[in-house]
């Protein structure tokens, strides 16, 4: 039995930075997350833009679980009867909270670019400003499948 020499076997490559990854995985949606930083220009597939929205769900829940539980020790003054948390509860928040600050340009810019994928100014992004329908306007679009008038978007950089 003989085997087909490399260079005739094909492999999937990604595609570059630039350009949207459609069927992303996972662990790709969160590695370019990563990589794309503060990218506005260019496109992010659907794949890879909600891959990003449920990792950050599942950290924020268990973020949340936890600081619930770091809660378990309030205690109570006596001359208000105010609740104060212990300070796990605060150093946690505190982490939460930083972590926050770290991925909210990245989060912006992803948005930015599914916003361009499916042919829309990154402008749109702040529809979501609008009391009670800008919020389901913007995920309406952000759930839209891709229009390929948005490769006008991309800009390929040597």
């Amino acid at each position: 039995m003989s085997y087909p020499p490399p260079s005739s076997v094909l492999v999937p490559s990604e595609p570059p930075l630039w350009a949207p990854l459609y069927g992303a995985s996972i662990g790709a949606a969160f590695a370019r997350f990563w990589k794309k930083y503060a990218t506005f220009s260019g496109r992010a597939s659907r794949s890879e833009f909600w891959w990003w929205q449920l990792i950050w769900m599942i950290i924020t829940i268990v973020f949340e679980i936890v600081l619930v539980s770091a809660s378990a020790g309030t205690t109570v003054t006596s001359n208000t009867g105010a609740a104060v948390p212990g300070p796990a509860y605060f150093a946690l928040a505190a982490v939460l909270w930083v972590i926050s600050l770290g991925v909210l340009v990245p989060t912006l810019a992803l948005t930015w670019r599914r916003l361009h994928d499916i042919n829309r100014s990154g402008g749109y992004y702040f529809l979501g400003l609008i009391p009670l329908v800008g919020g389901i306007i913007l995920l309406v679009f952000l759930a839209s499948s891709s229009n390929p008038a948005g490769v006008r978007f991309d800009q390929p950089r040597p």
